[in-house]
């Protein structure tokens, strides 16, 4: 039985085995007996009634299966409702009506995962929006200081954060680098953001937000993810700076006097790490002439690798800054560091997200007055509602752009 069932060609086999039995037998009887005997007709109408039997068996069996498949193909290729083939069936109308259905599961879980991704990218694109609304909309205006900031994700979102909070007769300058990059990334950094807004109206030292920062952060995320910071407060009144590190990159201070850079390790532990980093931290003072120059920068930029592999490295840096920091202000030193980098990078694969920022102390009063020479300031265009001066070359640009 399971032979019958199991091939529609056995089953034809059979089916003509069984019709050419059958006539033999017609032929043998007409043969034994006087066939003037038979009448044509009855010999005619037997012959019929057997043909016409085998033919509907065909139809059903065969050409009725294969048309429904068939049209159930034709509406699945033009796009059409399609309906799954249901069947106990074990020979080849069986076998192809599993593999239509095997086929459509697969396009459907395919059109699920494509609307899936679709619906994920429009939130991706909402929620980088929204992060870009979070990072200061321009550079700010601070008396005696002249800022520039530049910030390029490595993915749809970002885990580098900066900000410019000015309070009363303070503004708190920041950036921050938090593990990986990418959606998690992104929400702690959305969270320091708000901590950080939100302590500025509480506390009037950097000290005490960064160790509240690190208090309300620690029982808000895994284990595993942290954020590295630096904090700055400079007082306008008094024209000085300090500084609160919490396991960030290296402070860059180029001085006017010398034409030289000191590198300062900022020390401190990175947020989120210990629940309490109160006696791990500390605010300290970062005296400045005119002139000077504070380089703050998220590791993207020093571990940024070319095609050979190798890192950009903090002395490159370094170098670029000393090239640069006595000719440019902050927006000119910020764009050629970004130029020296994309030079150095060329096509290789951005692994990491990129900050750069530079605060150059000018005096009160010539606040923007020591912009780029050489450069058109005309041709400003926004990144990531940060400002960017493009060189007057057109060959070349800012690789943070």
């Amino acid at each position: 039985m399971i032979f019958f069932r199991k091939s529609i060609l056995n089953r034809v086999f059979v089916y003509f085995v069984l019709f050419g039995f059958l006539l033999t037998a017609g032929a043998f009887t007409l043969y034994s007996v006087q066939w003037q005997q038979v009448s044509l007709w009855i010999f005619i109408g037997s012959l019929f009634v057997f043909l016409l039997y085998f033919i509907l068996v065909y139809l059903y069996e065969i050409v009725r299966p294969l048309k429904i498949i068939l049209d159930e193909m034709k509406a699945l290729l033009a796009g059409k409702k399609y309906r799954r083939i249901y069947t106990n069936r074990i020979d080849e109308i069986g076998i192809i009506a599993h593999f239509f259905n095997e086929v459509t599961r697969s396009f459907e879980k395919v059109s699920l995962d494509i609307k899936e991704g679709k619906r994920m990218l429009n939130e991706l694109e909402i929620a980088s929006q929204i992060q870009k609304a979070i990072l200061p909309p321009q550079n700010p205006k601070v008396p005696g200081l002249d800022v520039d900031a530049k910030t390029r994700p490595a993915a749809e979102l970002g885990g580098d954060n900066f900000d410019f909070i000015t309070v009363g007769n303070n503004t708190f300058i920041y950036v921050g680098d938090v593990t990986g990059h990418g959606v998690p990334a992104a929400i702690v950094m959305t969270m320091v953001n708000t901590l950080v807004h939100t302590l500025t109206n509480v506390y009037e030292n950097a000290y005490d937000i960064v160790v509240q920062t690190n208090k309300q952060l620690k029982t808000r995320i895994k284990s595993t993810m942290f954020m590295t910071m630096l904090m700055f407060r400079w007082s306008h009144m008094e024209q000085k700076l300090t500084y609160v590190g919490a396991g960030h990159e290296h402070l860059v201070i180029y001085r006017a006097q010398t034409g030289k850079c000191e590198v300062r390790p900022t020390g401190g532990i990175a947020l989120g790490m210990v629940p309490d980093n109160s006696k791990l931290i500390k605010e300290l003072p970062v005296p400045l002439d005119v002139g000077d120059v504070v380089v703050l920068y998220s590791d993207g930029l020093t571990e940024g690798r070319n095609m050979a592999g190798e890192m950009y490295g903090l002395d490159r840096l370094v170098k670029a800054v000393e090239r640069y920091a006595a000719e440019y202000g902050s927006d000119g030193i910020v764009h050629h560091v970004s130029l020296d980098y994309s030079r150095f990078v060329e096509n290789h694969k951005q692994d990491d997200d990129v900050t750069l920022i530079a605060m150059k102390h000018v005096g009160i009063g010539q606040e923007g007055a020591s912009s780029m020479a050489g450069i058109d300031t005309a041709t400003m265009t926004w990144v990531n509602d940060v400002p960017e001066v493009k060189a007057a070359d057109p060959g070349l640009e800012s690789p943070l752009a």
